[in-house]
C-alpha cells in the first residue's frame, strides 16, 4: 500500500510539472507586451518642526547617527526693517519609533561658541565638522567637530583652526580628508582648496564629555590647487574609489562645470568632466546644495526661473539627468537669489532639504521612487509558478532515493551533460549572473582573464584530481585526507569546510536578497527566507539529483534569459551594438589587461594577480570543494566525469563573455538614458532592476525566478555538499548509524538543520553597504578554501608530507589569509593563491621537521604512487 501510495504521488507529480510548465508557456505569451522603465520621480512632502528649530537663515547642519543637527544661523522671524538676529542654538532631531513620518525634537544644551551663519559642514562617520561662518562684525577660522552623544545629546570638541577665515564655502570628504573650498572671507570673494586628514585613531581620543575638548593634531591644514569658479564640493564613487568633485558657475572660458580631483598620483590635478554645461544651462547653483546619495550618484539642486531643478550626476557614467517633482511648489523658492538658502541631508534614504530665505523658511522630504517599482500581478505569477516548479522536482525524486548513495550520488547514473550544466550552476549562482555585470559596470573586463584560468586547471581536475577521488571512490572529497594523512587532519578539514559553507551560503543568500528587494515587492529579509525554505524542501527531499536537475534547468533558464536582456540592451542604446562597442572602447570598459611591474602590482588587478588569483581558486574549487568533488562520483565512468569537466571548463569562459558584455551593454544604456536609473539602488542591484523595468512583463518574471533560482542551486548545492561531509566524515566512521536507512534519515535531518543555519546566517549578513557582491565572494572563496586546496595539493604531489606537518600546514596557511584580509596586504582575488602556497610550503618542511613516516600506505595516492 506504502509504495502504491509512493508511485502514485510520483505520477501526480510529473503531471502537475507539466501543467505548470504550460502554464508558464502560456502565461508568457499572454502577458510579454513591451514595458518601458520610467524616469525617476521625487515624492515631496512637508516635515513638521518647531519654529524656532527650521526658522533660521543659513544655518550649520548635519547629519550623525540618525541624528539631525541644525546649528547657528540667521533668526528668520526677524521683521524686515529690525537688523539681522545671529542664532548660536542647536537643535536635534531624530526618528520617531511610534511615528515613522515625524521626527523627535529637542534643544541641545550646549551652543556653538559664538553665534554665527554661513560657514560650511560636512558629515562623515565620526561626526560632523563644522568650519568658519560669521556674524555682524566678525568672520571665523574655528572648526568644531560636533557628534552624537547618548548620554547628553551631543559633544563638541575643536578641530585645528582653517588657515584663512571663511564667510562662505563648502566642504565634504573623501575618505578621513576633509577638504574645504572657501569660496568668500571677511575681504570679499576667493577660491582657496584647503585639506585635513582626520583620522578615527586620533578622534578616537576625545573624552565623552559634553564641555569642548582641544583636538590635537599631528598634521596641518594642507593648501591645494582649487578650481577657480569653484562654489560646491561633494564627493561620491566613480566606480574605482571615492573621489571628490567641484562644480562651477558656467562661465565663457570654462569648457566644463564639473571637474573631479585626481589623487591617483604624486601631483594631484583636476580632470574636466562631460555633459555639465547642457545639462544645466541657464541654471544657477548656490554653495551646499548638492548631496552624495547612493552608491554612485550625487544630486544638485540648481534655480531656473522661480522653481528648483533637481538634477543628478552619475560618477560612473559621467551623465546628467533631471528629475521630475510630483509637486513642484514645494521648492518654488528660487536658490540664487541673495537672501536664500538652501541645506541637503541624506535622512533614512530619503532628502532633507532645509530651505530658508531672511523672512522665511521650510523643511521638507523627498523619497525618489520610480513607477516601475511595481513588479505587477503577471511576473509575480511567474515568478511563483516557477519556484513551486523547483519544489516540485524535488518531490519527485524523493522516491527515487533508495539509499546514501541515492541521496549523495544520484545512484551514479547522471548524464556526463547534465553534471557538467550543475557544475557550471554550481560555480555561476546569482552572484555571477548579478555581479559580474555589476562590476563590469563600474570597471571594466580586467576579472575576465581570472575566468579564462578554469582552462588552465581543467585538465589537472580532469586527469589528476578526479581519477585520485574515483579511484578511492569517495562520497565525501575530505576521505583522501584520512587515506593520505589521519583522520584528525580529515575531520578539521571537514569541519573547516562545513563553516565555510555556511557562511557562504548566508551571504549568497543576503547579498542575493538585497539585490532581489530592489525589485520584487519582498523586502530582503522576506527574499532570504524564501530562498532558504525552497531549498529546504527540495533539497532535503530530493538529494542530490534533484540539485542536478533544477541546476540544469536554472542554467538553460538564465543563459536565455541573459541572451534576451543583452537584445533589449541593445535595442535601447541609440546607434545599437555599434554604439555599445564604440562607448566602451572609449570609455575605457573593455580593458581586459593591467600589465604592471611595479612594487605595489599585487595591491590591484594587475595581470599577475588575475593570472595566479584565477589559477589558485579554480585549484581550490576543483581539488577542495566538496560541492564540485561531489559531482565527481555522480556519473556512471571515468570518461563521463572527465566530459562533464570539459565541458564545464569550456562553457564557463565563453559564457562569461555574455555577462561581461551585459556589463558595458548597461553602462552605455544608461548612459543614454540616465534618467531611467534609480539613484538609491546599489550597484549590484542595477542588472535585476533594467529586467524588472525594461523587459516585457511575464519575462521579467520569468528571469527575476531564474535568479531566486540560481541562488537555490547554490545554497542547495552546499547543504547537500555539508550533509554528505558530515554523514560520511563524522558519522559514518564511527558506526553511528546501524542501517543505510538511518544513514539516510541522518542526510536529510544534517540538511535540514545546515540548511536553517545558513538561512539564520544570511539573515545576520543582510547589509546594503557592500559595494560589490563579487568582489566579496572572491576574498571569503580564498581566505577558507585556499588553505584547504593547498592541503589536497600538498598530499597529492609530495610522499614526504605528513599529517603533523599537513596540519601545521593547514593552521598557516588559514593564519595568513586573515592577515591579509586585516591588513589588506594584498588584492583580495589573490587569496586562494596566496593560501595554497603558504599551506603547501609551510606543510612540506613542518612535515620534514616532524619527519614521522606517512601512517597508511600511500600506494594511488599521490602523483608519484598512482598507477
Amino acid at each position: 500500500m506504502h509504495r502504491l501510495f509512493l508511485m502514485r504521488l510520483r505520477t501526480h507529480s510529473l503531471r502537475a510539472l507539466h501543467v505548470i510548465f504550460c502554464l508558464m508557456a502560456i502565461l508568457l505569451g499572454l502577458t510579454s507586451q513591451a514595458y518601458a522603465g520610467e524616469r525617476v520621480a521625487l515624492h515631496w512632502s512637508e516635515q513638521a518642526a518647531p519654529v524656532e528649530a527650521v526658522s533660521r537663515y543659513a544655518p550649520l547642519v548635519g547629519v550623525h547617527n540618525e541624528l539631525l543637527i541644525i546649528a547657528g544661523g540667521i533668526s528668520t522671524n526677524n521683521s524686515r526693517s529690525s537688523a539681522p538676529k545671529y542664532l548660536s542654538s542647536i537643535w536635534l532631531a531624530e526618528k520617531n519609533p511610534n511615528q515613522p513620518r515625524a521626527l523627535n525634537w529637542k534643544k541641545a544644551a550646549i551652543k556653538l561658541p559664538s553665534p554665527r551663519a554661513y560657514g560650511a559642514s560636512a558629515s562623515f562617520e565620526n561626526g560632523i565638522v563644522l568650519l568658519g561662518g560669521s556674524d555682524e562684525t566678525h568672520t571665523f577660522n574655528d572648526t568644531l567637530l560636533v557628534r552624537r552623544n547618548q548620554a547628553s545629546g551631543i559633544e563638541m570638541h575643536t578641530l585645528p583652526a582653517l588657515p584663512i577665515p571663511m564667510r562662505e564655502g563648502s566642504a565634504a570628504f573623501v575618505g578621513s580628508t576633509l577638504y574645504v573650498l572657501i569660496t568668500a572671507t571677511d575681504t570679499g570673494k576667493t577660491t582657496a582648496l584647503y585639506a585635513l586628514d582626520l583620522t578615527t585613531a586620533a578622534l578616537a581620543t576625545f573624552t565623552q564629555d559634553s564641555e569642548p575638548k582641544h583636538y590635537t593634531a599631528a598634521a596641518n591644514w594642507q593648501k591645494l590647487t582649487p578650481r577657480p569658479q569653484a562654489i560646491t564640493l561633494v564627493s561620491q564613487n566613480d566606480g574605482r574609489g571615492d573621489v571628490l568633485f567641484a562644480l562651477e558657475m558656467p562661465n565663457s572660458d570654462s569648457q566644463s562645470s564639473l571637474w573631479k580631483y585626481n589623487t591617483d598620483n604624486s601631483q594631484p590635478y583636476w580632470m574636466p568632466q562631460s555633459g555639465f554645461n547642457s545639462a544645466l544651462s541657464n541654471l544657477q547653483l548656490s554653495s551646499g546644495n548638492a548631496l552624495a546619495i547612493g552608491q554612485s550618484h550625487f544630486l544638485v539642486f540648481a534655480s531656473s526661473a522661480n522653481q528648483t531643478q533637481v538634477l543628478s550626476y552619475n560618477a560612473i557614467t559621467n551623465v546628467w539627468a533631471k528629475y521630475d517633482s510630483i509637486d513642484p511648489q514645494l521648492l518654488a523658492m528660487p536658490v540664487h537669489q541673495a537672501a536664500s538658502s538652501i541645506a541637503v541631508l541624506p535622512w533614512n534614504g530619503k532628502i532633507l532639504v532645509h530651505q530658508a530665505s531672511k523672512f522665511n523658511s521650510s523643511l521638507k522630504l523627498a523619497a525618489i521612487a520610480e513607477a516601475s517599482d511595481a513588479f505587477g500581478w503577471q511576473n509575480m505569477t511567474v515568478l511563483v509558478v516557477y519556484l513551486f516548479a523547483m519544489v516540485l522536482i524535488g518531490v519527485y525524486f524523493v522516491f527515487k532515493n533508495k539509499n546514501v548513495n541515492d541521496y549523495f550520488r544520484g545512484g551514479q547514473h547522471i548524464p556526463w551533460w547534465a553534471n557538467a550544466c550543475s557544475m557550471y550552476a554550481t560555480m555561476l549562482s546569482s552572484l555571477t549572473f548579478v555581479g559580474i555585470p555589476a562590476i563590469v559596470y563600474r570597471t571594466d573586463w580586467l576579472y575576465w582573464g581570472g575566468i579564462w584560468m578554469i582552462l588552465a586547471v581543467t585538465p589537472i581536475a580532469a586527469y589528476v584530481a578526479m581519477p585520485f577521488f574515483r579511484k578511492i571512490d569517495a562520497t565525501s572529497a575530505y576521505e583522501f585526507l584520512s587515506l593520505r594523512f589521519n583522520m584528525p587532519v580529515r575531520l578539521f578539514a571537514s569541519a573547516l569546510f562545513t563553516l565555510f559553507h555556511i557562511s557562504r551560503m548566508g551571504i549568497v543568500m543576503a547579498l542575493t536578497a538585497l539585490a532581489l528587494a530592489a525589485v520584487t515587492p519582498f523586502d530582503a529579509w522576506q527574499c532570504v527566507l524564501i530562498i532558504g525554505l525552497l531549498s529546504l524542501i527540495y533539497c532535503t527531499l530530493g538529494g542530490i539529483e534533484a540539485v542536478i536537475w533544477t541546476d540544469t534547468i536554472q542554467t538553460v533558464v538564465l543563459l536565455l534569459g541573459a541572451l534576451l536582456c543583452f537584445a533589449y540592451i541593445v535595442s535601447g542604446v541609440d546607434g545599437g551594438i555599434a554604439e555599445i562597442f564604440r562607448s566602451g572602447i572609449a570609455n575605457d570598459k573593455f580593458r581586459t589587461l593591467d600589465i604592471d611591474f611595479s612594487m605595489d602590482s599585487f595591491t590591484k588587478l594587475s595581470i599577475w594577480v588575475i593570472v595566479l588569483g584565477g589559477i589558485g581558486q579554480n585549484l581550490s574549487t576543483y581539488t577542495a570543494d566538496q560541492s564540485i568533488v561531489q559531482r565527481y562520483m555522480t556519473t556512471k565512468d571515468v570518461a563521463s566525469a572527465r566530459k562533464s569537466i570539459w565541458t564545464n571548463g569550456i562553457m564557463a569562459p565563453v559564457a562569461s563573455v555574455l555577462f561581461f558584455i551585459i556589463g558595458t551593454g548597461l553602462y552605455v544604456f544608461y548612459q543614454s538614458n540616465p534618467e531611467k536609473l534609480d539613484p538609491t539602488k546599489q550597484i549590484d542591484q542595477i542588472f535585476p532592476a533594467f529586467i524588472s523595468s525594461e523587459l516585457p512583463i511575464g519575462i521579467a518574471g520569468l528571469i527575476i525566478a531564474g535568479i531566486f533560482a540560481a541562488a537555490q542551486s547554490t545554497v542547495s548545492t552546499s547543504m547537500n555538499s555539508m550533509s554528505t561531509t558530515l554523514v560520511t566524515d563524522f558519522m559514518r566512521p564511527f558506526n553511528l548509524c546501524r542501517s543505510e536507512k538511518g544513514y539516510l534519515n541522518a542526510a536529510r535531518l544534517l540538511t535540514l538543520l545546515v540548511g536553517i543555519s545558513g538561512t539564520l546566517v544570511g539573515l545576520l549578513f543582510i547589509s546594503p553597504e557592500i559595494r560589490s557582491l563579487m568582489e566579496e565572494y572572491f576574498k571569503v572563496v580564498g581566505m577558507f578554501m585556499g588553505a584547504l586546496g593547498g592541503l589536497f595539493i600538498l598530499g597529492i604531489i609530495s610522499t614526504r608530507a605528513n599529517a603533523s606537518g599537513a596540519m601545521v600546514g593547514l593552521f598557516f596557511g588559514v593564519i595568513t589569509m586573515l592577515l591579509a584580509w586585516v591588513f589588506e596586504l594584498v588584492e583580495g582575488y589573490l587569496f586562494g593563491s596566496i593560501g595554497i602556497l603558504s599551506c603547501i610550503l609551510v606543510g612540506y618542511l613542518a612535515s620534514a621537521l616532524f619527519s614521522n613516516k606517512p601512517a597508511n600506505s600511500l600506494n594511488g595516492l599521490t602523483i608519484h604512487t598512482m598507477k
